[in-house]
């Protein structure tokens, strides 16, 4: 009898149930990961660090490419799917990417987090006085930069901006 090997996959779960999905799936006895970064929280009495996940909304399991695994996994409380990049067919995330991810979160070294975006695309300032403005992403020499275009007028102004600012639009 041939035992088929695990994969890791990637969890879509309900917004703030990254924790509970991860307790929930580590009770079944599922291998889990979720990348957290501890982030300080300031209240009016208090300022405390607190663990946040560091890709909102998603979380990674280690289980065998089965649809009795797949299907355990989508019934526990807080999944929503299985990342997939075709449909019912759940795709596995490379065993390099998590151990890479894991390095880098277990290094205690400050990172940023970019979203996966190209240069042409179109994207939406999410925070900061820019937030709603939305242009084509360009890259000069190492800065990013957002370009609003008026096509009328054949003209374009341009800023530079962070890339964790910014998100497909």
């Amino acid at each position: 009898m041939v035992t088929e090997k695990l994969s890791w996959y990637a969890l879509y779960v309900k917004s703030r149930h990254e924790f509970v999905a991860q307790g929930e799936l580590s009770r079944k006895g599922i291998n889990t990961y979720l990348p957290a970064v501890k982030k300080a929280r300031q209240w009016k009495d208090r300022k405390k660090f607190v663990e946040f996940p560091l890709f909102p909304g998603y979380c990674f399991v280690n289980i065998k490419p089965s649809p009795e695994d797949f299907v355990s996994v989508l019934k526990t409380r807080g999944v929503v799917t299985l990342l997939s990049s075709k449909p019912g067919c759940p795709t596995p995330v490379a065993p390099e990417e998590i151990n890479s991810l894991r390095l880098l979160v277990e290094s205690g070294k400050d990172f940023d987090i970019f979203p996966h975006l190209k240069e042409g695309a179109r994207v939406r300032v999410k925070r900061g006085p820019l937030k709603g403005a939305e242009g084509v992403l360009e890259k000069k020499e190492d800065q990013y930069m957002l370009l609003v275009s008026i096509k009328l007028l054949g003209r374009s102004v341009g800023v530079n901006i962070y890339a964790d600012d910014i998100e497909a639009a």
